[in-house]
């Protein structure tokens, strides 16, 4: 829905001179018990998230103005176009939408419908792991959704841009898509769905009933 922060990390890098994924394996070094994770579970306000994670990026050979980094983080820009009217026609249909995300808080808005009004409108249920002190790819983040969107875990599906976080659901039941390009998303999903999701066209192969 939004744009992915690995973009900005891979941007930052290039810009400091530091290795290419510096910023994703410090996080991914850092575990369940990193500053990332902590940060994104609501652990950590921004001050301490800043003081953590600039120290483990020291310990790993590099030096981050991670307040910096947060705010080019921040001004990655608003929702895709295509994936707002892609909502509009899924929930044209009756069926219903989750937005399951791993944020944090830097002020009192701390939810993704107050920082992006256009966007929290076209969801039923909105999970934020700052908010609910789990993150994606914790399993119980993902029943969580299912619970209060009402719905079984086989009868959703799932997208995301990491790997990671798809395999939980799918050991679920979920069925998944890996986000890269949003168009490409999105013509799987309409597939799934068996509905165009954008422009006037039916999409290819739609499944048949039942």
């Amino acid at each position: 829905m939004l744009p992915s922060p690995l973009q900005t990390f891979r941007a930052y890098e290039a810009r400091h001179g530091l290795p290419h994924r510096f910023l994703s394996e410090v996080v991914l070094d850092g575990g369940d018990e990193g500053a990332w994770s902590r940060f994104e579970r609501g652990e950590l306000d921004g001050a301490g998230f800043v003081a953590a994670f600039g120290a483990e990026c020291t310990t790993a050979g590099g030096q981050v103005d991670v307040a910096e980094l947060l705010t080019e983080i921040a001004k990655g820009g608003g929702p895709f176009p295509v994936m707002l009217e892609a909502l509009r026609r899924i929930r044209a249909r009756g069926l219903r939408t989750a937005a399951l995300t791993n944020n944090w808080a830097l002020d009192d808005k701390v939810s993704m419908g107050d920082r992006h009004p256009d966007l929290g409108a076209l969801f039923d249920v909105i999970v934020e792991s700052a908010v609910e002190g789990i993150r994606k790819p914790d399993p119980r983040i993902y029943e969580l959704v299912c619970s209060r969107l009402d719905v079984r875990p086989d009868e959703s599906v799932f997208l995301d841009d990491l790997g990671v976080n798809l395999k939980p659901a799918r050991a679920l039941g979920m069925a998944t898509i890996k986000v890269g390009e949003p168009d490409a998303a999105l013509a799987e999903l309409a597939v799934l769905l068996g509905f165009p999701l954008s422009g006037d066209g039916e999409p290819t192969n739609p499944p048949s009933a039942g």
